[in-house]
Protein backbone atom coordinates (compact mmCIF):
# COMPACT_ATOMS: atom_id res chain seq x y z
CA UNK A 1 0.00 0.00 0.00
CA UNK A 2 1.20 3.50 -0.75
CA UNK A 3 1.89 5.90 1.95
CA UNK A 4 1.40 9.33 0.32
CA UNK A 5 0.98 11.33 3.22
CA UNK A 6 3.27 14.38 3.14
CA UNK A 7 3.79 13.69 -0.65
CA UNK A 8 4.69 16.51 -2.98
CA UNK A 9 3.29 16.29 -6.52
CA UNK A 10 6.45 15.75 -7.97
CA UNK A 11 7.56 12.37 -6.23
CA UNK A 12 5.78 9.91 -7.80
CA UNK A 13 7.75 11.12 -11.14
CA UNK A 14 10.89 11.22 -9.31
CA UNK A 15 10.49 7.75 -7.42
CA UNK A 16 9.69 6.23 -11.25
CA UNK A 17 12.71 8.11 -11.96
CA UNK A 18 14.84 6.22 -9.30
CA UNK A 19 12.92 2.91 -10.35
CA UNK A 20 14.37 3.61 -13.97
CA UNK A 21 17.50 3.84 -12.72
CA UNK A 22 17.15 0.26 -10.71
CA UNK A 23 16.11 -0.92 -14.59
CA UNK A 24 18.98 0.64 -15.64
CA UNK A 25 21.48 -0.39 -13.11
CA UNK A 26 20.37 -4.17 -13.45
CA UNK A 27 20.80 -4.08 -17.29
CA UNK A 28 24.72 -2.58 -16.62
CA UNK A 29 25.30 -5.66 -14.75
CA UNK A 30 24.64 -4.38 -11.20
CA UNK A 31 22.19 -5.25 -8.73
CA UNK A 32 18.58 -3.36 -9.09
CA UNK A 33 18.87 -0.71 -7.46
CA UNK A 34 19.35 3.24 -8.42
CA UNK A 35 18.92 6.47 -6.48
CA UNK A 36 18.54 10.32 -6.77
CA UNK A 37 18.68 13.63 -5.08
CA UNK A 38 16.19 16.52 -6.35
CA UNK A 39 15.88 19.88 -4.82
CA UNK A 40 12.88 21.04 -3.38
CA UNK A 41 11.36 22.46 -6.70
CA UNK A 42 12.02 18.51 -8.44
CA UNK A 43 14.94 19.30 -9.78
CA UNK A 44 17.53 16.52 -10.03
CA UNK A 45 20.72 17.38 -8.74
CA UNK A 46 22.88 13.93 -8.61
CA UNK A 47 21.88 10.06 -9.74
CA UNK A 48 23.45 6.84 -9.02
CA UNK A 49 22.98 3.57 -10.20
CA UNK A 50 24.37 0.90 -7.35
CA UNK A 51 28.51 0.16 -7.14
CA UNK A 52 28.80 -3.05 -6.36
CA UNK A 53 30.50 -4.40 -9.29
CA UNK A 54 33.41 -4.93 -9.99
CA UNK A 55 34.91 -4.81 -6.96
CA UNK A 56 31.77 -6.37 -4.88
CA UNK A 57 31.35 -3.23 -2.60
CA UNK A 58 28.93 -4.05 -0.51
CA UNK A 59 28.62 -0.58 0.58
CA UNK A 60 28.11 0.93 -2.94
CA UNK A 61 24.35 0.90 -2.69
CA UNK A 62 22.90 4.05 -4.94
CA UNK A 63 21.78 5.72 -1.36
CA UNK A 64 24.87 5.88 -0.14
CA UNK A 65 27.01 7.00 -3.60
CA UNK A 66 23.98 9.74 -3.40
CA UNK A 67 24.79 10.68 -0.27
CA UNK A 68 28.94 10.45 -0.79
CA UNK A 69 28.15 12.58 -3.65
CA UNK A 70 26.55 15.01 -2.22
CA UNK A 71 28.41 15.83 0.76
CA UNK A 72 31.21 16.67 -1.40
CA UNK A 73 29.50 18.94 -4.16
CA UNK A 74 26.29 20.24 -2.02
CA UNK A 75 25.90 22.71 0.50
CA UNK A 76 24.49 21.63 3.81
CA UNK A 77 21.60 24.17 3.15
CA UNK A 78 21.08 22.73 -0.50
CA UNK A 79 20.97 19.37 0.99
CA UNK A 80 18.65 19.78 4.23
CA UNK A 81 15.73 21.34 1.68
CA UNK A 82 16.44 18.73 -1.16
CA UNK A 83 14.83 15.06 -1.43
CA UNK A 84 16.50 11.26 -2.08
CA UNK A 85 14.48 9.17 -3.99
CA UNK A 86 15.07 5.80 -4.12
CA UNK A 87 13.87 2.85 -5.78
CA UNK A 88 14.02 0.75 -2.29
CA UNK A 89 13.79 1.87 1.38
CA UNK A 90 17.14 2.89 2.79
CA UNK A 91 18.80 0.13 4.41
CA UNK A 92 20.21 1.25 8.26
CA UNK A 93 24.08 1.73 6.64
CA UNK A 94 22.61 4.05 3.63
CA UNK A 95 20.01 5.41 6.07
CA UNK A 96 22.78 6.43 8.81
CA UNK A 97 24.61 7.90 5.46
CA UNK A 98 21.65 9.87 4.14
CA UNK A 99 21.28 11.11 8.18
CA UNK A 100 25.38 12.31 8.10
CA UNK A 101 24.72 14.01 4.91
CA UNK A 102 21.70 16.46 6.44
CA UNK A 103 19.14 15.17 3.66
CA UNK A 104 16.00 16.47 4.51
CA UNK A 105 13.50 13.81 3.17
CA UNK A 106 13.54 10.67 1.66
CA UNK A 107 11.00 9.22 -0.68
CA UNK A 108 11.03 5.44 -1.47
CA UNK A 109 9.37 2.25 -3.87
CA UNK A 110 9.70 -1.14 -2.57
CA UNK A 111 10.02 -1.71 1.95
CA UNK A 112 12.98 -3.34 3.14
CA UNK A 113 10.49 -6.21 4.67
CA UNK A 114 9.20 -7.21 0.83
CA UNK A 115 12.49 -6.47 -0.75
CA UNK A 116 13.46 -9.55 2.29
CA UNK A 117 10.11 -11.86 1.64
CA UNK A 118 10.88 -11.75 -2.25
CA UNK A 119 15.26 -12.33 -2.09
CA UNK A 120 15.59 -14.51 1.17
CA UNK A 121 18.79 -14.99 2.22
CA UNK A 122 20.88 -14.35 -1.12
CA UNK A 123 24.63 -13.86 -0.38
CA UNK A 124 24.92 -10.30 -1.88
CA UNK A 125 21.64 -8.85 -0.60
CA UNK A 126 21.21 -9.97 2.91
CA UNK A 127 18.34 -7.57 3.78
CA UNK A 128 17.95 -6.57 7.43
CA UNK A 129 14.54 -5.76 7.87
CA UNK A 130 15.18 -2.41 9.60
CA UNK A 131 13.05 0.16 8.49
CA UNK A 132 15.04 3.55 7.76
CA UNK A 133 12.03 5.11 9.89
CA UNK A 134 13.52 3.26 13.01
CA UNK A 135 17.51 4.51 12.01
CA UNK A 136 16.38 7.90 11.14
CA UNK A 137 14.03 8.32 14.60
CA UNK A 138 17.15 7.34 16.99
CA UNK A 139 18.66 10.51 14.94
CA UNK A 140 19.19 13.82 16.39
CA UNK A 141 17.73 15.40 13.33
CA UNK A 142 14.34 15.01 11.59
CA UNK A 143 14.23 13.25 8.12
CA UNK A 144 11.17 13.11 6.67
CA UNK A 145 9.99 9.94 4.95
CA UNK A 146 7.22 9.11 2.42
CA UNK A 147 6.86 4.96 1.40
CA UNK A 148 6.57 2.59 0.63
CA UNK A 149 5.29 4.38 -3.09
CA UNK A 150 4.77 2.78 -6.35
CA UNK A 151 5.64 -0.48 -4.24
CA UNK A 152 5.04 -3.20 -6.99
CA UNK A 153 6.36 -1.08 -9.77
CA UNK A 154 9.31 -1.19 -7.48
CA UNK A 155 9.35 -4.48 -7.12
CA UNK A 156 9.19 -5.53 -10.79
CA UNK A 157 12.95 -5.32 -11.45
CA UNK A 158 13.83 -7.65 -8.72
CA UNK A 159 12.16 -10.23 -10.38
CA UNK A 160 14.17 -12.56 -11.80
CA UNK A 161 17.67 -10.77 -10.20
CA UNK A 162 17.92 -12.78 -7.52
Amino acid sequence: MDQDYHAQPHDKTLLRRAIALSVESHAAGQHPFGALLADAEGRVLIEALNGFLPAGDGTAHAERLVATRACIELPAETRAGATLYSSAEPCAMCAGAIYWAGIGRVVFGLSEHRMKTMIGPHPDNLTMDLPCRTVFAAGQRAIAVVGPMLEDEAAAPHHGAW
